[in-house]
């Protein structure tokens, strides 16, 4: 079979042949029926009362559907970012992270303020009631406490029993 005399010259000056490009495969036969009426009327091939009773329609139907479709068009024809997009759902999910951080930073910063509070000798106002409806609050404060005074009498030397009930110097 020889090529056509079209797509020879095309080739000879170093063109590529026109192929058709497939149009949305998963678009319904209705969809693209409508779009090749519309398109005719466009063109000029058929009146837009031809057009409607070749789909079926009523004449103002017909100009509905035909201005969706050229909002649609117009849409296509916006211009697209460049580059990758981000998913919504991993920006959520960043943003979430983000924000717990930012939340633990708080804390961590109120914490300093305390601190630094109680270091200097001013009334320590009480921390900010938990937001968590029904959770059981953490007593950090109490271990904390609990902790320092254990570390400050065995600084002094006062011999502190063990867990076990055995002191700390019999090991």
């Amino acid at each position: 079979m020889t090529p056509s005399p079209s797509a020879t010259t095309a080739a000879a000056r170093g063109k590529r042949p026109r192929h058709t490009v497939p149009l949305a495969p998963q678009v319904s036969k209705e969809a693209k029926r409508q779009a090749a009426v519309i398109l005719e009327v466009l063109a000029g091939v058929r009146q837009p009362s031809q057009a409607a009773e070749a789909l079926q329609v009523s004449l103002p139907r017909y100009y509905q559907v035909e201005t969706r479709a050229l909002q649609g068009l117009l849409a296509a024809c916006e211009p697209r970012p460049k580059g990758r997009q981000p998913e919504r759902a991993q920006e959520l999910a960043t943003l979430q992270q983000h924000n717990a951080r930012l939340q633990r930073e708080v804390a961590r910063q109120q914490t300093l303020v305390r601190l630094a509070q109680r270091a200097v000798g001013v009334p320590v106002a009480p921390a900010p009631a938990s937001k968590a409806v029904g959770k059981k609050k953490r007593q950090r404060k109490a271990r904390a406490l609990t902790m320092a005074a254990r570390l400050r009498q065995e600084a002094a030397g006062v011999d502190q029993p063990s867990d076990n009930g055995v002191s700390s110097d019999s090991s």
